[in-house]
């Protein structure tokens, strides 16, 4: 019990570092020192978040911790890939044997996120459609990323757009986790998934304009 009360603790201290330094790298230069700093912060906050979150699983793996770990593996993912992401710059970088590995991770995650959701569902568990939102957002990204790996990329700014938007897609969860816990004037479905309903529209005109920026620069020059 002392254990994982303090593994729980740790959890929820690493949570709010992650919060936090996600927030500052965001809002400072991209490439500075700040910036840099503030990005191995939160890389290593979510780390450890994510694997407390596994070992609370392995202290009492009970159907709520099991589905807290499945969406550990989900949002560290993010992270991880838009950190390695920036060891691949070039077009011709190919992925190494851990970011094949991260991925068929994140895909067994999908599977069992999809899985446990649909049978909540057909159980009448509302809680399911949140299960299943999450499923699919990992099959989708992991089958996206393996087609990658195996054809390459052509962009050469895919790097960028690519660490922009994981890291935003893993701040998201951050702020998810934050709001499952503490929003509980939300109906439970609705304080897990708002971040996800209006975070992803905002990368999506994120990337798209720092798209615009560089093509417009391209095209001037």
């Amino acid at each position: 019990m002392i254990a994982e009360n303090v593994t729980l603790g740790l959890h929820i201290l690493a949570g709010f570092a992650a919060l936090f330094a996600g927030a500052g790298a965001f809002v400072t230069k991209k490439g500075g020192y700040r910036h840099r700093r503030l990005g191995r912060v939160y890389v290593g906050s979510m780390a450890f978040v994510s694997a407390s979150a596994l070992a609370l699983f392995v202290f009492d793996p009970n159907s709520s911790r099991q589905f807290l770990a499945l969406v550990a593996v989900f949002s560290f993912y993010f992270v991880f890939s838009g950190y390695r992401v920036l060891s691949r710059k070039r077009p011709s970088d190919s992925p190494a044997a851990v970011d094949w590995a991260a991925t068929v991770m994140l895909v067994g995650a999908g599977v069992g996120l999809t899985v446990f959701g649909a049978t909540r569902l057909l159980s009448g568990v509302e809680f399911g459609t949140v299960m299943l939102v999450f499923g699919g957002i990992a099959l989708g990204f992991g089958g996206n990323d393996i087609q990658q790996f195996r054809r390459g990329v052509s962009n050469p700014r895919a790097w960028f757009y690519g660490h922009l938007s994981r890291m935003a897609g893993g701040y998201i969860a951050t702020v998810t986790a934050f709001s499952s816990v503490n929003f509980t004037f939300l109906p439970s479905v609705v304080s897990w998934l708002w971040p996800t309903v209006i975070g992803t529209p905002l990368i999506f005109l994120l990337v798209r304009r720092y798209r615009t920026q560089f093509d417009h620069r391209t095209a001037s020059t």
